[in-house]
This record gives structure tokens, C-alpha cells and sequence, in this order.
């Protein structure tokens, strides 16, 4: 598999955790954006953002564009 495909494949899996999280337990703005250290969602959006910016390059790499 591509790194892209194996990237997009991680962020599902992320959404999947972070949904299942937030089903079971809610997630306030303040967890969300600004939570404890060591909480579920530390370095979440930090990491998923990341990896998006990654994917966004990876497809402008694929297909001879920038951004």
C-alpha cells in the first residue's frame, strides 16, 4: 500500500477511536482543544493534522501540483 493509503487508513481508525470516545464518555471544548497530559485526546488534533497536511502532499506529489 501507498503511504497516503496507509495514512488515510490511520486517520479512520483515529475518527473511529475518538467517536467511540466520545459516545461513551463526551468530550468538552477544554479536552477537546486544550487537554490534560497524558488524557486520550493529548496530541490528538496536533497528530491528526499532521498526518493530514501529509496526505494533502502526498496528493499534490501524486499528481504534479502544489499547493
Amino acid at each position: 500500500m501507498s503511504e497516503k493509503t496507509n495514512l488515510i487508513k490511520e486517520m479512520l481508525e483515529m475518527q473511529k477511536k475518538f467517536m467511540e470516545y466520545e459516545h461513551g464518555h463526551g468530550v468538552t471544548q477544554e479536552e477537546y482543544f486544550a487537554p490534560n497530559s497524558g488524557h486520550v485526546l493529548d496530541g490528538y488534533r496536533q497528530k491528526y493534522a499532521e498526518m493530514a497536511m501529509k496526505v494533502v502532499d502526498l496528493a499534490h506529489a501524486e499528481k504534479g501540483s502544489r499547493r
